[in-house]
């Protein structure tokens, strides 16, 4: 539980695109309980917000157990967005780092980054900001332990295992390699965030300054 009027699940393993679809399953068959007021998906886990303190916790705890080893995966068809990046330079200046730490070329990092494509598994941190699977292993860099203090909206990113791009502009830990003009918040729309989950994302170098 979290307080008395949220619980949040948890997957076990590690992060996978099969487990997100199962915790996406696990969603939508939250939603349909009656005294669920709000379901959040994160990374492999999601909360449960109830319209009020359930009675018995452990019954909702063993009904998502459950729902867990039970439920298929979901499949979420999402747009497709091609997003051009400007690689390297001044707002990619963590680059040489990630090279560095994957005994890699710069032009290989590049290659290998928008050879992939991404999955939105989920949004959240800020508003706008989507979660990416689908990162190679290969440029997997763990975040700074000293973060920038003023990383620019649009800033293409790699934190740990998770590839994302920065939907605010503020402080932030992950490993900047280049920037896109795209703008993934705008509280000014019906839909304010971009990106949905099960959205893809394909990068492709609009330029490369190395």
């Amino acid at each position: 539980m979290m307080g008395t009027r949220a619980m949040l699940f948890e997957a076990p393993g590690d992060f996978t695109l099969a487990q997100q679809r199962r915790i996406w399953a696990l969603t939508e068959a939250s939603r349909e309980c009656r005294d669920v007021a709000e379901v959040i998906v994160g990374v492999t886990n999601l909360m449960l917000v109830f319209s009020q303190a359930p009675e018995n916790p452990k019954v909702v705890a063993d009904w998502l157990l459950k729902a867990w080893d039970t439920l298929p995966e979901r499949h979420i068809k999402g747009k497709l967005f091609e997003i051009g990046v400007r690689y390297g330079g001044e707002l990619g200046e963590d680059l040489v780092h990630v090279a560095n730490h994957a005994c890699l070329s710069r032009e290989d990092v590049i290659s290998i980054h928008h050879g992939a494509e991404y999955t939105v598994c989920a949004l959240g941190s800020v508003p706008g900001f989507g979660y990416l699977h689908g990162l190679d292993p290969r440029i997997a860099t763990p975040r700074k332990s000293v973060p920038s203090l003023k990383m620019l909206a649009g800033t293409v990113t790699i934190g740990g295992r998770q590839a994302g791009i920065s939907a605010l502009t503020g402080p932030n830990g992950w490993n900047s390699i280049g920037f896109t003009e795209i703008s993934l918040f705008n509280p000014n729309q019906e839909s304010p965030s971009l990106f949905a989950m099960g959205d893809r994302i394909r990068f492709y170098p609009e330029s490369i300054n190395l």
